[in-house]
């Protein structure tokens, strides 16, 4: 009589080891520094539709998939973030979710093309990211030059702004952000540019850029860069009297800037677009997505948790249509595909951007964040 032990081993044995194949998806935003809450809020959407791939038991190519989460930190650094690219390359990942910040998407993009691995980001929004000509690189967010382009429109239609000063952090995504703002502006007419201002990610310091800026009197200040830099910048301008409205990107639009500037946050102050927006029936699903995410990790969704979430979805489903876990053999069906995620419908252009983006409206009151309206850039 054999032993439980002996019986256990032989129904073991009788399972093939292809029965379940592990596919690895990536994740490469900064996981350390001023960036890193931004980072951990992609790490977490993509982890938990990796969880809930998971728990569907889901099968490809007659093989059960097992999915399995790596994430790398690129501290929002370019040098970083070719290393980091690199290494998801040698862990032979089957797709990534990233990168963050603009300044190590692009640079990071040319690894993952030269290696055939399809890469999402959740968050770059320069066009040069899918300018390049990669059939692997994709984004779930509107670019640079429609968000550009909106608060432009806002603050010359919405606040009727007349004298406007741009400051931007000179990272890839800020400057790009702020030069199609200010191009938009000129374009339109209406209102001038009183002052060209630059810093950087990791400044703390704005007094004499501020100063200079308050001479000129503007009724708005348009500002390209991260939360990080925004809030101790809104913190000196209201120190030295500015009271011009502030206007920026989806890197300002966090649920940490309240924090981040304190009372100088004030009320319908500060206005910011984040690139993607859901309307309608759809809405449900979105909320309904930000309330697992605060149940499962205590805090709420910064910006980009919902779009990696999405991204790691859209691979997933371009996968089943393929029946591959093969890059070369799924790319084609993602450049194809037609996904309704929690941010809307998802489809990408030849070039890889989103189609029919939409963007969201913020301001900010009693320290909250909240939505004015969703638009469609043309």
């Amino acid at each position: 009589m054999r032993s439980a032990a002996a019986l256990s081993s032989l129904l073991l044995a009788a399972v093939p080891a292809s029965a379940q194949t592990d596919v690895r998806i990536g994740t490469a935003s900064p996981l350390s520094g001023p960036g890193a809450h931004q980072g951990k809020d992609i790490e977490n959407g993509a982890r938990m539709a990796i969880d809930e791939l998971n728990a569907k038991g889901i099968a490809i190519g007659g093989k059960k998939i097992r999915w399995v989460l790596q994430a790398e930190d690129d501290a929002s650094d370019p040098k970083t973030g070719t290393a980091v690219a690199q290494k998801l390359v040698d862990a032979r990942v089957a797709a990534v979710v990233g990168h963050l910040n603009s300044g190590p998407t692009v640079p990071a993009s040319k690894i993952y093309a030269s290696a055939g691995i399809p890469q999402i980001s959740p968050a770059a929004t320069t066009p040069v990211y899918t300018s390049q000509g990669y059939k692997t690189a994709f984004r779930v967010v509107a670019n640079d030059n429609l968000i550009g382009r909106t608060l432009a429109r806002y603050a010359l239609g919405t606040l009727k702004a007349k004298k406007i000063a741009v400051i931007d952090d000179r990272t890839a995504f800020g400057q790009g952000l702020a030069d199609q703002f200010a191009r938009e502006v000129r374009a339109t007419g209406g209102a001038s540019i009183v002052s060209r201002q630059f810093t950087h990610d990791k400044a703390t310091d704005f007094s004499a850029i501020l100063t200079q800026i308050r001479a000129q009197r503007p009724d708005v200040i348009f500002y390209g860069g991260m939360d990080a830099v925004a809030g101790p910048m809104l913190k000196q301008m209201k120190t030295l009297g500015l009271q011009a409205k502030f206007v920026s990107g989806d890197g300002v639009c966090s649920e940490k800037l309240p924090l981040l500037a304190g009372d100088a946050l004030g009320n319908d102050k500060l206005f910011c677009a984040v690139a993607g927006g859901v309307t309608g029936a759809q809405e449900a699903s979105f909320n309904a997505f930000t309330e697992r995410f605060r149940q499962r990790y205590g805090t709420p969704v910064e910006t980009y948790a919902p779009y990696a979430y999405d991204a790691v979805m859209v691979f997933a489903a371009a996968m089943q249509k393929a029946q591959s876990t093969e890059p070369a053999r799924f790319l084609p069906a993602l450049a194809s595909i037609r996904h309704e995620g929690v941010t809307g419908s998802i489809a990408f252009d030849p070039r890889g951007d989103l189609r029919d983006a939409a963007m969201t409206l913020y301001t900010y009151r009693q320290g909250k964040k909240v939505k004015l309206q969703v638009v469609r850039g043309k």
